[in-house]
């Protein structure tokens, strides 16, 4: 399994979020309150609209389009309930993030 790197952690500050493509796959990556480090698909299953247009408040992703809202630490809906976001594994090594996209696939047209 191979890892992408996405760049030093220290320029992705806590509260702070990124797109990046990755091996095709559109990924948004957060730094949630705390510091920890998380990747989600990085469009929204709805409408498929890019969740890096959003808004995110170091605990919850919401989607610009219709609102939607994503637990920022699991992916899972808040609101609505019963929908989840695509995560993707990610480290943090020596100082730099590193995501893999193998395996996981984005879910969408909820």
């Amino acid at each position: 399994m191979s890892w992408s790197s996405l760049g030093p952690v220290d320029e992705l500050w806590e509260g702070e979020m990124r797109a990046h493509a990755v091996d095709g796959h559109e990924i948004v990556v957060m730094r949630v309150d705390g510091g920890d480090v998380h990747a989600f698909q990085g469009i929204c299953p709805h409408q498929e609209q890019r969740l890096a247009d959003g808004d995110f408040d170091g605990s919850k992703l919401t989607c610009f389009g219709h609102l939607w809202e994503f637990d920022a630490t699991t992916g899972v809906g808040i609101n609505p309930v019963g929908c989840q976001l695509a995560r993707y594994p990610v480290e943090v090594r020596d100082e730099q993030i590193y995501v893999r996209t193998e395996g996981v696939v984005p879910s969408y047209s909820y």
